[in-house]
């Protein structure tokens, strides 16, 4: 039987390299594909100067940002391209609509809140069943918000990795639909990547070089950003990352998880006394960028038993005493874990400046961003290195369609891009996943020395497959 690959980006895709005239930057064919969409558009919303975003999880705004200078390859100054993004790589079924010139369109978020108190964490299963309940209204949703159709589309934009692979499978299924019975051209885009260049959409004086601490439930990593698609992993985690730590945390203190985990502990950590549980700093010892969580959540759930807390009983009913000692918990923890991240940036930043002396900011992004004392605390480190702290406004930061339709406007306009799918694909058709996707290529004097670093890869980085097929490309163009 024959096994068809969806690629999903020639920039981003592994037969690049064997069939060069598939790269669309270079084909005549997707360039006349790429007006044709143009021309076609009619847009029916009016840009608006506002600056600011709303934070509910289904909204509509016309937010304006001009957010590149001189420096850029490329400039946004074609209101013309509009890209519906689609993401589902965890529990939130997201899909938004933007402009080529930053305007968000609309933005709808379904969360799956419900099931992580339930499970106490996402259970892929129940999350690809609820992913495929709601995604065809959640992108309707955003199409109708934005007062627009397929029609009225230049490309679609989604989320092919890293993540669930039964998640990520539910919205590459539903943006090949719509591309194909649309006839749009089609942007695979990197998770990691969405969060860190969504901040490009938000502040207007972030341009290439920019460092990047990417945290989440399950990821923890800090990239130099040199340009786009091209990054240097710094450090990653060892083990778990910064937002399994905080929502196990937060199961065991008996919190609400129908929020997530992050806020819930750091809500309680201010009633508590953060210097009450002498948490040991992960990892004092190593000198790299890398993180390790696992220790820390031991030393966590040791405290708990140690002081009798029923995680059964939630903290809602407990007495007096009993939520005090699970507040003193959760702000001792997350003071030691939010100081482990302050230490390993304050080395990424003199790595990063040793590489890059030009650059100016740190992005932290990612849902862990939206936790107000990482940011107040991580801003002060950047401030002492004489960096520029930008964090998107938390809507932004949890995972969203907006971050994956901006990138997705990103690497279209460089012609990283699928031509449309077939209106009607075979039934053995075998999609392109990348659950396990690097972003960068490890800085060598990063690498970890720790046992449980994860080192199997399905996939090579973003970055070593873009240079490797814009390397192609300019030896097809010789």
């Amino acid at each position: 039987m024959v096994r068809l690959f969806h690629t999903l980006s020639p920039a981003i895709s592994r037969l690049n390299f064997i069939h060069p005239r598939i790269f669309l930057a270079a084909s005549p064919s997707i360039r006349l594909q790429r007006n044709h969409v143009h021309n076609k558009l009619k847009p029916k919303i009016s840009p608006s100067s506002s600056s600011k975003f709303q934070r509910t999880r289904a909204y509509s705004t016309t937010t304006r940002v001009s957010s590149l200078t001189k420096r850029e390859s490329w400039k946004l100054d074609d209101d013309g391209l509009v890209v519906l993004g689609i993401e589902t790589s965890c529990d939130d079924t997201a899909a938004a609509v933007v402009r080529g010139n930053g305007e968000i369109l609309s933005q709808v978020i379904s969360s799956q809140a419900e099931l992580l108190a339930q499970y106490g964490g996402v259970a892929p299963k129940q999350a690809e069943e609820a992913h495929s309940r709601v995604i065809d209204k959640v992108v309707q949703d955003a199409l109708d918000r934005a007062n627009l159709t397929e029609k009225d589309l230049s490309a679609v934009a989604v989320t092919i990795g890293p993540g669930l692979g039964l998640c990520l499978r539910v919205g590459v299924q539903k943006a090949r639909r719509v591309a194909g019975a649309f006839n749009l051209p089609i942007v695979g885009v990197h998770h990691m990547e969405a969060h860190a260049l969504v901040a490009r959409l938000v502040e207007q004086d972030l341009s290439f070089p920019f460092m990047a601490l990417l945290i989440s439930g399950g990821h923890n990593i800090i990239v130099l950003a040199h340009e786009l698609g091209q990054y240097t992993q710094l450090g990653t985690t060892v083990d778990d990352a910064i937002g399994e730590a905080f929502d196990k945390t937060a199961k065991w203190l008996g919190l609400d998880l129908r929020r997530s985990g992050g806020p819930a502990v750091e809500e309680l950590a201010l009633e508590g006394d953060s210097k009450s549980v002498m948490f040991n700093v992960p990892m004092k010892n190593h000198k790299d960028c890398n993180f390790s969580f696992a220790g820390l959540k031991t030393q966590v759930r040791l405290a708990i038993e140690a002081r009798k807390i029923d995680a059964k009983c939630p903290v809602s009913s407990a007495t007096r005493e009993d939520r005090r000692n699970r507040a003193d918990i959760a702000a001792s923890f997350q003071r030691v874990a939010v100081l482990h991240l302050e230490e390993k940036c304050e080395r990424a930043i003199d790595w990063a400046l040793k590489l890059e002396p030009s650059i100016k900011h740190m992005v932290v992004s990612g849902g862990v961003a939206s936790n107000q004392y990482v940011r107040s605390r991580l801003n002060n480190i950047v401030e002492n290195k004489n960096l520029k702290l930008v964090c998107p406004p938390p809507s932004l930061c949890t995972d969203n369609g907006v971050m994956v339709a901006w990138t997705g406007l990103e690497h279209f306009r460089v012609g990283r891009f699928d031509p449309p799918p077939p209106a009607i694909e075979p039934d053995d058709y075998v999609y392109d996943l990348r659950p396990r996707w690097p972003l960068g290529e490890e800085y060598a004097q990063g690498r970890s020395e720790a046992r449980s670093l994860r080192t199997a890869r399905v996939h090579p980085s973003l970055t070593s497959i873009i240079r490797a097929a814009d390397s192609l490309q300019q030896q097809t163009q010789t």
